[in-house]
């Protein structure tokens, strides 16, 4: 690495780069990275939690991401939904208040909760580019302690661990899990089937109760059975006290799993609203102050009736994108009035699916309860505990009892956490798991692939010969042994699909698959018509799309998921890739072909916390020092524009940028506004687009593909990705595309291109992880320049600052299901 003046693009001379600043690449050698925790550990941009309270939402725009863009509010929000959220130092003071009743702008920490709306709730949510600098709780914060083994350590706080040391163990492990169930031995099931049955009896009884009940129960009012059992349980983990063993009372014993279940067909998407139903709900808005523009997305999110759900129940409001609690409560309280109040029992469930869902948006698929109450109280709930109990009895989340630790001797009581969750991931996950240990015990046709076993991919071809489920880890350079077991299967004679996140030559996204878009076609019950499925980028895998995946996957074929764990996580809930690894019940192959170059042997290094000083005799990598954002930014332009084009030869076009955060004064928007003026300078006349733009499309949350702009005319904005034409709807340019020069590294993951420009603003430290500088730098084939302004935070996060924990059932699931198989084996 250098920075020679006389060689390099736009190097400044060594007397003006940072001292001893850890970087690699300076004339000193920053190998020795500091030990001293400068700040505490602060992940990526989505989640900088160090020391904060749990639940924090005030987002740091000063060059983290700077997206408080609500999920599906703009197309920042889309990949970039949690991860790339700047809130590092955001979180409210020890003893602050909640926001009860504050719209938009942080409370202090002596502010009085409220349900007041005053100025909240006549104004839009948050927008793409605003802040939401709300007080409250992330509940993640607290949630992550309990995480294991998807980060190496928990962050700082004071959030309540709850023993959560034990994420990875799952129900029915050898002991007291919940809902082990008295028949389940007379049924011949194991406990962790009993208690995957009863769980699923006991929502089918939660559901008939909903249906029965005439009024909600009331707030604190007591509970019998299940809920009270739950509750007892709850409240003794959190004192400190052994909880009393749950049993389902009410479940009777459960049936054999059938060996096969064929998949269902995914539920298509909701039609659109009446002009009827939009105008109604637009009415009811308008009757409580509310933005008119919120009348079409609250008919979509709370489909039929919306308008009677809205008038009955005004904390619905909290279901559409981008609505927080300090809008609905100023909403409830024009339409209520004084009946509107902290403790009403409606706006304690709302609340608490929000948190949930919110949880969800940064990966977690469920939440201590612990971590729940205390972020019940931030939000202004004068009786957290009695706002769980009644959502619990009303069904409206769904409580899991996981063992911790190692299975405890007779007589002893077992270790437990208490999570809850929302339905929708709860399903999504026993889904997967299910799928995911069908495909290995139906699995019954081992061959002999000896023949096709040479080369780099011999051992992952003989691992797939023999097993139906099989894990595959390494760098960018092992992305060759999944290629080859492809071609060696075509050979054979077997039908193989290769899919990845992001478009790759000689493969079909994963998005593609499952519509139908391409790939191959379905059987009669609805799965695949493949033998062997190979998965790329399966850390991008979130538990829906990973669930809809595996359950297309036909019986007795093969699957793959292959990936780099050091990459950052999915953009949606979930760490199934990471959870998968952890269970440690199916064949796993470890790439042992080391990443190329100076380039491979910089990142290979981040990826174990060591930021090294390397060898880069070609200019392979390069930095270049900054005193602040706007010389971060001139520099930026130059190296893309003109020193990598005209020093290495690669045009402006394979030149990516790469910033940790969407706002700020080097965040992506700013960097795209720099670069489009000099690269194709425009009027901007097609919604701030002109033809030859580079952007990014998001047609769904997660995804992140590519672009140039064509043309624009009635129909809308025309783009080409990759060769394909695609149309995006007037309506949707603006929440769906935005400039593309310049992205975050979550927009960036699964890509690779000839150059890449990583740019570190002073302001970006707090937003640094591994992982996140692991994945951008790792985007680079040919040549990396590091824009760097971050000092020794830059070494900081590389050795301290591991990947954020994800708090998720799918480890456990998945180790009860297979000891449950080999136990039923003869």
């Amino acid at each position: 690495m250098s920075t020679d003046p006389e060689t390099t693009p736009e190097a400044t001379p060594p007397e003006a780069h940072p001292e001893a600043s850890g970087t690699p690449g300076t004339h000193e050698r920053p190998g020795a990275v500091s030990a001293e925790p400068e700040t505490g550990p602060e992940p990526e941009p989505d989640e900088a939690e160090a020391g904060a309270q749990p639940g924090a939402e005030s987002r740091a725009e000063a060059g983290a991401e700077g997206s408080s863009d609500p999920a599906g509010a703009g197309p920042e929000a889309g990949p970039e939904r949690e991860p790339d959220e700047a809130e590092a130092g955001a979180q409210p003071e020890a003893g602050a208040q909640p926001e009860a009743g504050v719209s938009g702008g942080a409370r202090g920490p002596g502010a009085e909760p409220s349900v007041s709306g005053r100025g909240g709730v006549g104004e839009s949510p948050a927008g793409p580019d605003q802040a939401a600098a709300e007080d409250g709780p992330d509940p993640e914060a607290g949630a992550e302690s309990g995480a294991e083994g998807s980060s190496g350590g928990a962050e700082a706080g004071p959030e309540p661990e709850a023993d959560g040391a034990g994420a990875e163990s799952g129900p029915g492990e050898a002991g007291a899990g919940a809902g082990s169930g008295e028949g389940a031995g007379a049924a011949g099931l194991s406990e962790a089937q009993a208690e995957l049955a009863a769980q699923r009896v006991e929502r089918e009884r939660i559901a008939r109760r909903k249906a029965e009940r005439e009024h909600p129960v009331e707030a604190g009012g007591k509970l019998s059975g299940r809920a009270a059992d739950l509750l007892a349980a709850v409240r003794a983990v959190e004192s400190g006290a052994k909880a009393p063993a749950l049993t389902f009372d009410e479940a009777p014993a459960p049936a054999p799993r059938p060996a096969v279940a064929p998949p269902q067909p995914r539920p298509q998407a909701p039609a659109p609203r009446t002009v009827g139903d939009v105008a109604a709900v637009r009415a009811v808005l308008a009757r409580g102050g509310a933005p008119e523009a919120l009348a079409g997305p609250a008919a979509e999110a709370l489909g039929e009736d919306a308008a009677e759900q809205l008038a009955e129940d005004p904390w619905r409001l909290l279901a559409v994108a981008g609505v927080r609690p300090a809008q609905a409560d100023g909403f409830a309280q024009a339409l209520l009035g004084p009946a509107a109040g902290p403790a009403d029992e409606r706006r304690g469930a709302a609340l608490l699916g929000w948190l949930l869902a919110r949880a969800a948006e940064r990966g977690h698929t469920a939440l201590e309860a612990p971590v729940l109450e205390k972020a019940l109280a931030q939000y202004g709930a004068p009786t957290p505990a009695e706002t769980l109990e009644a959502a619990i009895g009303d069904g409206a989340v769904l409580v899991f009892h996981e063992p911790l630790g190692e299975p405890v001797a007779e007589g002893e009581e077992q270790p437990v956490r208490i999570l809850v969750g929302l339905e929708e991931h709860a399903l999504a996950e026993e889904s997967l798991a299910d799928g995911l240990a069908r495909l290995a015990a139906t699995f019954t046709a081992p061959a002999d692939w000896s023949a096709a076993a040479a080369g780099p991919g011999a051992e992952l071809v003989r691992a797939v010969a023999g097993a139906g489920l099989v894990t595959h880890t390494g760098g960018e350079a092992a992305r060759a042994e999944p290629l080859a077991l492809a071609a060696a299967a075509r050979e054979l004679g077997l039908r193989t699909v290769l899919a990845a996140h992001a478009p790759a030559p000689g493969t079909v996204a994963v998005a593609d698959l499952l519509t139908g878009a391409a790939g191959p076609g379905r059987d009669p019950d609805g799965r695949f018509e493949l033998d062997l499925l190979v998965v790329l980028d399966a850390p991008q895998l979130d538990v829906e799309t990973a669930a809809a995946l595996v359950e297309s996957v036909p019986d007795g074929a093969r699957l793959v998921l292959s990936g780099d764990p050091g990459v950052l996580g999915s953009a949606g809930p979930g760490r199934v890739f990471a959870d998968v690894l952890a269970a440690r019940a199916f064949p796993h192959v470890s790439s042992r072909t080391p990443d190329p170059g100076p380039l491979g042997e910089l990142v290979s290094g981040i990826g174990i916390g060591e930021l090294n000083q390397v060898d880069a005799p070609g200019k392979e990598v390069v930095i270049v020092p900054v005193r602040d954002a706007g010389e971060a930014v001139h520099r930026t332009v130059q190296l893309v524009a003109d020193s990598v084009p005209r020093a290495f030869g690669v045009p402006a076009e394979a030149v990516r940028v790469i910033t940790p955060g969407h706002g700020g004064p080097a965040g992506t928007r700013a960097l795209n506004a720099a670069l489009k003026e000099r690269l194709n300078p425009g009027p901007g006349r097609f919604g701030g687009f002109d033809p030859g733009d580079r952007v990014v499309h998001v047609p769904a949350p997660g995804r992140a593909l590519p672009a140039r702009v064509v043309s624009a005319d009635a129909e809308g904005l025309h783009l080409d990705a990759a060769g394909a034409r695609v149309v995006v709807p007037k309506d949707r340019v603006e929440s769906q595309v935005r400039h593309g020069w310049a992205v975050t590294a979550h927009q960036a993951v699964g890509s690779r291109w000839p150059a890449v420009v990583v740019v570190l603003p002073g302001d970006a430290a707090q937003a640094l992880s591994r992982d996140w500088v692991y994945t951008a730098f790792g985007r680079a084939e040919r040549h990396l320049s590091v824009v760097h302004g971050v000092d020794q935070a830059l070494a900081h996060a590389v050795a301290q600052v591991p990947p954020k924990p994800r708090t998720t059932r799918l480890t456990g699931l998945l180790r009860a299901l297979t000891a449950a198989q080999q136990e039923q084996q003869p």
